[in-house]
């Protein structure tokens, strides 16, 4: 049945039951919820980390805390470069290490003399900050911003004060730059450093010392959009790894009361998250593009390929979860040249591989169909629509809808998403083709979430069957595309 035929099917077939959108047998939502504010974070999809720092000029990771300001020098620094590169390589948001463990500060702050305003950058004039916000804004891109807990610099490091000094700092970045889409800090606290001359190792509470629900309260009530990442959120979460790679198996929820930034031995559960998780924090994946995280001229023969980064691709947001990739500036204050070579020829590979639906071109069908109503039919998972979905009955949880071609097709890519507004609901799931006069299984995993993308590797076949094996509650199915 071709495409015409189908559409003519489904208006009569909606005249003859009387089936529309106002029946009441809408499903119900099914445990945690995103926000709107995360929901939004999903579609962007990829993300840039900027580290860029004293590190930068000394050749280091992590800055002891006593660098001389004198050494952020940078000749040549464009932030309008940084920025159109990751347009065109298709990257959303960009979030800057406004201050490291260092403790140096990008932007002229009032706390303290160990930022900008000290360095020979503009003549002290300079405001790195505003000018990453501005740049990002021009082109289209969100801003966000990393803003160290752990200070190196600071002689109060480990006594009460010190939290005063951070969210001043805080309410500094809040309230001068513009909108904030994201805040990331991580785990690194306590240790030895600089500490304003003591040069000695302290150890905080970690669970405890920062106070973290006053400071992430203070910080809503300037900006209540913006998503706060950490290990354990409360927002989005830490991926468990630095290597690019999220959970086969990726819950959306986990339950954030017993868990905390910095929490020794949580890697596997922020990994996978949990199906009986209280909270909705999805896991944000990051890594570098370089064996770095700041800029090292040893490393300019290591950049990741494209080939490799197009697989980063496919293990973070084809994953259901979105990519966050470190490109450090080198110490001119640009993208290196390797960098961005890399960046463009991934957006090349992603133009290539998901130029053409070839779901569009297809049938849906599936074995069962909520209420009989056929707003919930399968046709619904090509309409490219994500409002809408195919849905089986309450109680039902298994289910499958097969697509079919007039002609064989040879398929690469199948990507699959639920629709989370009501909750993640898919455990199990399978992916067959039909081959020789029957099906062929090419496909078995767990979790859909926001988005799924399995590898086909190629495969020719007429028609393709995905099966929901196992659901914690009736399966929602939003969208089906294969390339």
């Amino acid at each position: 049945m071709n495409k015409f035929y189908t559409s003519l099917f489904i208006i009569f077939a909606l005249v003859i039951t009387g089936c529309d959108s106002s029946n009441s047998g809408a499903p119900e939502p099914f445990g945690p919820v995103p926000s709107e504010d995360q929901l939004a974070w999903y579609d962007m999809e990829m993300n840039a980390f900027i580290h860029f720092t004293i590190n930068t000029f000394t050749d280091k990771e992590w800055g002891y805390g006593d660098e001389s300001p004198a050494l952020f020098n940078p000749s040549e620094l464009d932030t309008d470069q940084w920025m159109s590169v990751l347009e065109e390589a298709g990257f959303s948001g960009a979030i800057l290490t406004a201050k490291h463990h260092d403790g140096f500060a990008l932007w002229p702050s009032e706390y303290t003399e160990h930022d900008i305003a000290s360095s020979p950058y503009k003549d002290g004039k300079g405001d790195l900050v505003k000018e990453v916000s501005e740049s990002a804004k021009a082109h289209g891109l969100e801003f966000g911003v990393y803003l160290s807990p752990w200070d190196r610099n600071r002689a109060d490091y480990g006594e009460e004060s010190y939290i005063t000094y951070y969210r001043n700092q805080l309410k500094e970045l809040f309230t001068g730059y513009g909108p904030v889409f994201e805040m990331w800090f991580d785990g690194a606290n306590g240790g030895d450093g600089y500490y304003g001359g003591a040069n000695e190792e302290r150890k905080i509470d970690r669970q405890n010392y920062y106070d973290w629900p006053t400071t992430l309260k203070i910080v809503d009530s300037m900006q209540p959009p913006v998503l706060f990442f950490s290990d354990a959120g409360p927002d989005l979460r830490w991926v468990g790894n630095e290597r690019g790679i999220g959970g086969e198996t990726h819950w959306n929820t986990i339950s954030t009361d017993t868990m905390y930034a910095g929490q020794a031995g949580i890697e596997e559960v922020l990994q996978t998250g949990s199906p009986d998780g209280e909270n909705w924090v999805p896991a944000e994946v990051n890594t570098s593009i370089r064996p770095g995280w700041f800029y090292h001229a040893s490393e300019d023969s290591l950049v990741r390929t494209p080939e490799n980064l197009f697989e980063l691709y496919l293990t973070s947001v084809g994953r259901g979860s979105t990519l966050l990739l470190n490109i450090p500036p080198d110490r001119r204050g640009l993208f290196h040249e390797n960098d961005v070579a890399a960046l463009l020829g991934f957006r090349k590979i992603l133009d290539s591989v998901f130029a053409e639906n070839l779901a569009e071109n297809a049938t849906a069908v599936a074995n069962t169909l909520r209420d009989e109503n056929l707003v919930y039919a399968a046709d619904k998972v090509l309409d490219g629509d994500a409002e809408t979905y195919w849905a089986t009955n309450d109680g039902v949880t298994t289910g499958s809808i097969a697509l079919t071609w007039d002609a064989p097709q040879t398929l690469n890519y199948i990507s699959l998403q639920e629709y989370i507004k009501l909750g993640q609901r898919v455990a199990a799931f399978t992916v067959s083709i039909w081959e020789e006069g029957k099906w062929r299984e090419v496909q078995n995993q767990t979790t859909i979430g926001h988005k799924r993308i399995l590898k086909l590797n190629g495969v020719e076949t007429s028609k393709l069957k995905i099966n929901i094996t196992e659901a914690l509650a009736c399966p929602l199915i939003s969208t089906v595309a294969v390339y």
